[in-house]
Formats: structure tokens, C-alpha cells, sequence
């Protein structure tokens, strides 16, 4: 019994040093990023960084906007493609999808979520660009292929594990009484599962979705291989951009003096946005949709 005792006291100081350096591990991050982006912003203008029109750094000019605009549009197109895609599987899956196929299936999701993002990246590069290209040419739009329009596509692909493993959970999470009520009260399989299933569900359903578009505001990789890359205003969906992922790892390698603080200051505006996304999921996990 004391032995047990001197077990769970030396495990739970385990688990406390464990949570403290998660958090201390945090707030180097936080002071890294902050203690030279702000200072930054501050001497050169919040409003001229977050809203300038340019980024020229051979002329000391840094206006992130036309990153923050390629962000932006990239994460929307991903978030429109990928989110009733993931959302409809997710309730195939979860209400409609045949033992035989589920057990398919269901390990294929969770392969595809532990394929590394340059893999996508590559598979956008050999087959989506020259797909996007050939279609906006036959619209009259020149276009190389690489464009917004290619990295939103990759990016859907890329959050559908996501979307697909979290809603399903939540929807075989639904008390399985709700189903059996509804159909005894004379409701069919269909109206069911959308009325009664997934409306319950859509606590977990919405956390999925904030989790998917946290991982497309952040991913790199896989869009600096199909997005053009071009540090200018979006001119359309088949023309390339940059985002803000981008913006860093293409130009961190050669940046000095105020040219690396205002890529160092970039990661700081990222990093608040995936803070408040991070903040509303945790939000959405306490108090649920539903109050």
C-alpha cells in the first residue's frame, strides 16, 4: 500500500513537470516570436505592416496584406471544398457505409492523415497543376496552374483526415436512444441522421472544422509547391499568390537585420491567428454549440 502510494506521488510530480514544460515551452515561444515582431511592427507602423500594399524588402518596404489576402483566399477555398466533403463522409461513415467498406475506409483516413504535407505538395504539383492549367485555359484564362485555385484543392485534401476522424467520432457519440426514438416516432433512416444524429453532434462536427482550418492557415510545404509563390494582390483564383507560411521559409534563409524582423513579426501575426483559432475550438469543446 505505501509502495503504491509513493508510486502515484512520484507519477502525478511526473505529470506536473510534464505540463510545466509544455507550458514554459510555450511562452519561449511566445517571447521569441514577440520580444522582436512587436517592436518591429511598432517602429514601423502596425498599420502600414498589417495593410501595406507592397512587400519589397530590397527597399525596405514590408506590407504584409498581400499575404494576409493569400491566406486568406487559399484557406477559404479549402474550407468551401474540404468541409462538406469531410462533414457528408464523416455521415456516410458514421450511418450508411457497410461494415465490409468501413473497415476499409476508416484505416485509409487514418493513413492519409500521417501522409507528410510535401507528399501532397508533390501529388498537387504532377497532377492538379497541369489539371487547373488545361481547365482555365479552356475558360480564356492564361494560367501556369500553379494558383490559388491548386493550393486551396491541396489544402481541402490535406484537412479532410481531420474533418472526416473528429465528426465521425462525434457522431457515434451521439447516444444511440436519439436514434431509436426518432425512427419509433416515425421518422425514416434519413431524416434521422440529419434532423435528430447530426445536430446533436454539431459540437464535435464544428471543432473538427476550426482543427482543419487551423491546419490550412498553417501549412507551408504543400504551398509553396503549387501556389505560384508571388509576393502580390491575388488577381484571380487561377493566378498564383503567396500566403504568410510561405513567405517565411521562402525568404528566412537569406533575411537580415530588418528584413528578418519583419518575417519574424509575420510568424507573430500567424501565430495570434492560430491562437484565437485554438481559442475558439477550446471555447466550442467547453461549452458546445448547442447552449
Amino acid at each position: 500500500m505505501k509502495q503504491n502510494n509513493m508510486l502515484e506521488t512520484v507519477m502525478k510530480y511526473v505529470f506536473m513537470l510534464a505540463a510545466f514544460t509544455s507550458i514554459l515551452a510555450l511562452l519561449a515561444i511566445c517571447y521569441f516570436i514577440f520580444a522582436r515582431g512587436l517592436p518591429f511592427m511598432a517602429d514601423y507602423g502596425f498599420g502600414q505592416f498589417l495593410f501595406g500594399s507592397k512587400w519589397q524588402p530590397s527597399q525596405e518596404i514590408f506590407g504584409l496584406a498581400p499575404m494576409l489576402v493569400g491566406s486568406l483566399y487559399v484557406t477559404l477555398i479549402a474550407f468551401v471544398l474540404g468541409v462538406p466533403t469531410g462533414v457528408f463522409t464523416a455521415m456516410f461513415m458514421a450511418f450508411y457505409c457497410p461494415p465490409k467498406l468501413h473497415k476499409i475506409l476508416k484505416p485509409a483516413m487514418n493513413l492519409m492523415s500521417g501522409i507528410p504535407s510535401i507528399v501532397f505538395g508533390y501529388f498537387g504539383l504532377q497532377v492538379l497543376v497541369p489539371g487547373v492549367r488545361t481547365f482555365s485555359r479552356s475558360l480564356g484564362i492564361a494560367s501556369n496552374g500553379m494558383s490559388i485555385m491548386t493550393a486551396g484543392i491541396v489544402l481541402a485534401i490535406m484537412i479532410l483526415p481531420t474533418i472526416i476522424t473528429m465528426s465521425e467520432s462525434s457522431l457515434r457519440a451521439v447516444p444511440k436512444t436519439y436514434y431509436n426514438a426518432s425512427v419509433g416516432l416515425g421518422a425514416d433512416h434519413d431524416r434521422t441522421s440529419y434532423v435528430i444524429m447530426m445536430p446533436a453532434a454539431r459540437s464535435g462536427i464544428f471543432s473538427s472544422i476550426i482543427l482543419g482550418i487551423g491546419r490550412a492557415v498553417g501549412e507551408t510545404m504543400a504551398v509553396i509547391m503549387v501556389a505560384g509563390n508571388q509576393a502580390i494582390f491575388p488577381r484571380g483564383l487561377f493566378q498564383g499568390a503567396r500566403t504568410m507560411t510561405a513567405n517565411i521559409i521562402l525568404e528566412m534563409a537569406y533575411a537580415t537585420g530588418s528584413h528578418q524582423s519583419a518575417l519574424v513579426a509575420t510568424g507573430a501575426v500567424l501565430f495570434v491567428i492560430i491562437l484565437i483559432i485554438n481559442g475558439i475550438f477550446a471555447y466550442v469543446k467547453r461549452t458546445g454549440v448547442n447552449n
